[in-house]
């Protein structure tokens, strides 16, 4: 099978097309940039990488869609500092863009795999003042279900939300689509995934990169990790191996139960406040990674208007509820949040520390 994956050197994508190469399929691989993420399946003679933004519309992106079998979509701005800096360029990828590549597997027939987010959801009804619940700490409050939950997100002068929007309004024009022509796709919501590669660190280029990056930067350089509003949101962490191993299954789509069809992709069992979240983070860094005499740096709260700027919010909590990947994929997330804490903080203490830093770390064991 010869697969387009759009989105191909991010966090997601260099995972995705590594696990698509060593099962056999042959790979056309797009991305913005080839960096340090692409060093684990690069040369692989299955593999065509093409470094190209799509937004040059003189770039054939139709053909290859034409000849490819199963295309995937990861292209994205999916990053909470360009929401509040750059919306409309935020708009402009994540809807107009990727509605082209859906535009061309209208075209052509052919079946799409459309990575979308956890955050159409928005924020739960226990976070709406005013609304009486009898116990808004109820998980059942803030657990989302693909087809039957409400979408609630935040008013339009909190700009932060256009990236949700961007996404929920792809995700119904897919739906639209799959209805009036036959479009085949599957859409992917995922909830937090961590991994090697998850982000660059803020030193290494503009922009605000996920909170693991920021707290395993603060924590890398003696910096204080900033807990924004307090870290009291809460969210469910998922490994990026479980992830790739649910994703690897609806590539498969065993039977056609993927086609047209929503699926969350998340650990419910992984929540965790943003607040808990650093201090374990840095009670794993102290353990394993410190140097001998290294000190613990601060836990500092700011605000979001003060972290991102003006036009900030963001969703209090989200369980990903994921009976439909268990029933109809077979799929079980397998790693716990301090397990993939230490084997992410592991990757970026040593390698990426050596390989993109240059500069190696020295465990406390050592």
């Amino acid at each position: 099978m010869r697969v387009l994956v759009f989105g191909a050197g991010g966090f997601i994508g260099s995972h995705l097309c590594r696990r698509l190469l060593e099962s056999g399929y042959e790979v056309t691989a797009v991305d913005v940039r080839r960096d340090y993420k692409v060093r684990s399946f690069e040369g692989h003679p299955a593999l065509t990488y093409i470094t190209q933004d799509i937004r040059d519309h003189a770039w054939p992106l139709d053909a290859y869609v034409r000849d490819s079998d199963l295309v995937i979509d990861l292209i994205a701005h999916a990053n909470p500092g360009l929401y509040i800096r750059i919306p409309l360029e935020v708009f402009q990828l994540n809807f107009i863009e990727n509605l082209r590549i859906a535009e061309s597997c209208v075209r052509h027939g052919k079946r799409l795999i459309q990575f979308s987010t956890c955050e159409v959801y928005g924020r739960t009804v226990a976070s709406i003042e005013g609304i009486g619940l009898q116990d808004p700490e109820d998980p059942r409050h803030a657990t989302f279900s693909e087809d039957r939950s409400e979408l609630i997100l935040g008013p339009v002068c909190k700009h932060r939300w256009i990236y949700a929007s961007a996404k929920q309004l792809l995700e119904r024009v897919l739906h639209a689509y799959g209805l009036e022509q036959g479009l085949n796709y599957t859409i992917i919501r995922p909830f937090n995934f961590i991994g090697p590669n998850i982000d660059f660190l803020p030193d290494e280029r503009d922009g605000i990169p996920r909170v693991f990056s920021f707290f395993m930067d603060a924590l890398m350089h003696g910096r204080p990790m900033v807990l924004v509003n307090g870290g009291r949101q809460r969210r469910c962490y998922t490994y990026i191996d479980d992830a790739i191993d649910c994703t690897q299954r609806i590539v498969e789509n065993p039977g056609g139960v993927c086609d047209r069809q929503i699926f969350n992709i998340g650990h419910p069992g992984n929540e965790v406040r943003i607040s808990e979240f650093a201090v374990m983070m840095r009670e794993i860094y102290m353990e394993k990674f410190a140097r001998r005499g290294e000190r613990a740096v601060e836990i500092v709260e700011q605000s979001g208007e003060e972290f991102y700027g003006a036009g900030y919010d963001d969703s209090d909590r989200r369980i990903p509820d994921i009976t439909k990947a268990r029933t109809l994929l077979g799929w079980e997330p397998k790693w716990g949040l301090r397990a993939m804490l230490e084997a992410t903080m592991e990757y970026y203490v040593n390698e990426y520390a050596r390989d993109v830093l240059g500069s190696h770390r020295i465990p406390a064991e050592a």
